[in-house]
């Protein structure tokens, strides 16, 4: 195995312990919505939004943590557990419960799904534990710091791993997170970010990864190319050996990083892996972009990078860097908007803006770093549920009328097809104040406008979105009941996504119309 070269800065941060042996409390707000808005590959195959519309909790060990995980009524209620404070290996134990399958040593989130982790207050230290991904999917973790996580030596945490994510995991963003290491595999060290074993629709978001000899990976062997569908935009990758990432199969976007002081080898595309490289800023690197240490090849598009001092080494054997001038070989297709900062200014907007304890700043795609909108409303009393009433319908034919219906867990006594029977007395519910419904064709079927009618005594809808379930994409958003309009969409099913509601929503019809 390649020896890792010693990396040169040490990654010490200051953070106060705090003294709570358990360190859990329960608040009545709202969840505490992902600032900036999710972005990526993570908006992808349903779309990614953690906890919101569940209970928050805020812990202050990763013993409490787990309890929250744990005291949960299912392993897929939502749930935003606030966290501030270090959390370390003598304040995470294990606890057990029906929702969660936790461990000591580590944050165990497994087989679970419809969480999100963020630092408050005076910030969140994860420090010598991992974070553990497995199984499980609609994650979030936000504004945390997780440093010198080791796979040998002591203490021992997630396989050496800051985040690493496994078996089956789909939609995770972890964005304005701090990953840090105080050297290579010699000093027992390993990855900051890795994805294997079937992990796709991910996205890394302003964050920064440093002092480590592996940035991370994308598939554990040359077999593994099951994952993919992942972004990274806006981070920092400091001192950094090689793997930022490794990327074996799949597909993979990184727009508007700052890679500085890559040592030996930057973004490692190969087994037939694609990845989308655009206005990025390369400084003071060695071979940033091509295939190494393999002769399984991998692919590339370039756009609008800068390489500023980077070398290059020569193609010999299983070491085929891209440049000195780099050029495409492959086209890759990217399914979800999104706005490119100029390269040249990528630097000073990744300065400002990632990492932990930044704000969650994001960039405006103009150069020019903003702050988020407050997303956290603070304590809420929903009151009584409102009978919003019925609402008059489009002109035109319901085509909902006659088609199917399916949809995400229900509650005791409502059905699917209560949606599409043209009876405003019946309807479906959630199995809590999140889920989905859809409408469905054997044939594909334009739709260019919904009506949403609730029924008598239910809860509000405080936000949702409309899927076209074929494609992903996001037709249209907003809250409340009633009528909204979109392009005319071809599609074969379409998704009314639940994402935050007061009280439980009754939806008695999904009324679809072609004009």
């Amino acid at each position: 195995m390649r020896r890792a070269v010693a990396v040169r800065l040490s990654a010490l941060l200051a953070a106060g312990a705090l003294t709570a042996a358990t360190g859990v409390a329960l608040s009545t707000t709202t969840a505490f919505a992902a600032a900036g808005g999710v972005t990526g590959y993570a908006t992808q195959n349903g779309g990614t939004t953690g906890g919101a519309g569940g209970q928050t909790v805020r812990a202050t060990t990763g013993t409490a943590i787990h309890q929250a995980l744990c005291s949960r009524a299912s392993s897929s209620t939502p749930i935003t557990i606030q966290v501030e404070g270090t959390i370390n290996h003598g304040n995470t134990a294990k606890v057990s419960g029906s929702s969660c399958n936790t461990a000591a040593g580590v944050i165990e989130l497994k087989q679970i799904s419809n969480v999100t982790i963020v630092g408050v207050g005076n910030g969140a230290l994860f420090d010598q534990l991992g974070i553990h991904i497995r199984e499980s999917r609609n994650i979030i973790i936000q504004n945390v710091t997780v440093r010198n996580v080791k796979k040998s030596g002591s203490p021992t945490s997630n396989g050496g791993d800051a985040i690493g994510m496994e078996s089956g995991v789909r939609n995770v963003w972890v964005d304005h997170v701090t990953l840090e290491a105080s050297g290579g595999e010699s000093e027992g060290y390993d990855g900051l970010f890795d994805m294997k074993d079937n992990t796709q629709y991910v996205t890394l978001s302003y964050s920064v990864l440093r002092n480590s000899g592996r940035g991370g990976l994308i598939g554990s062997s040359e077999s593994d190319t099951s994952n993919g569908y992942v972004t990274f935009h806006h981070n920092l990758y400091e001192n950094i050996d090689s793997r930022a990432p490794l990327l074996r199969g799949g597909i993979a976007h990184m727009y508007n990083n700052h890679y500085k002081r890559l040592n030996e080898s930057g973004i490692n595309s190969r087994a037939g892996a694609r990845a989308k490289v655009d206005n990025n800023y390369f400084e003071d690197s060695k071979d940033v972009l091509g295939t190494f240490y393999t002769d399984a090849a991998g692919y590339w598009q370039v756009s609008g990078n800068v390489f500023d001092n980077v070398t290059w080494s020569s193609r010999s054997g299983d070491h085929n860097p891209a440049g000195p001038n780099p050029t495409s070989n492959t086209s890759v297709s990217i399914p979800y908007g999104f706005t490119l900062d100029g390269a040249n200014c990528v630097p000073n907007v990744v300065a400002q803006t990632a990492g932990a304890g930044k704000g969650l700043k994001v960039s405006d795609g103009s150069c020019t770093p903003q702050s988020p909108d407050p997303t956290d409303p603070g304590p809420t009393d929903p009151g009584e549920p409102t009978d919003p009433g019925p609402t008059d319908p489009p002109a035109g034919t319901n085509l909902s009328l006659g088609a199917g219906a399916d949809g995400s867990s229900k509650a005791s006594g409502t059905s699917y097809g209560n949606v599409v029977d043209g009876n405003t007395g019946t309807y479906w519910s959630p199995s809590g104040s999140t889920g989905s419904v859809s409408v469905k064709w054997g044939s594909a079927t334009t739709v260019s406008k919904v009506n949403i009618r609730l029924a008598s005594g239910s809860g509000t809808i405080g936000a949702y979105r409309l899927l076209n379930h074929d494609t992903g994409a996001v037709l249209a958003s907003g809250s409340g009941a009633g009528t909204v309009s979109f392009s005319p969409a071809s599609l074969k099913k379409i998704t009314l996504e639940i994402t935050n509601a007061s009280g439980t929503p009754r939806v008695a019809e999904f009324e679809t119309y072609a004009s």
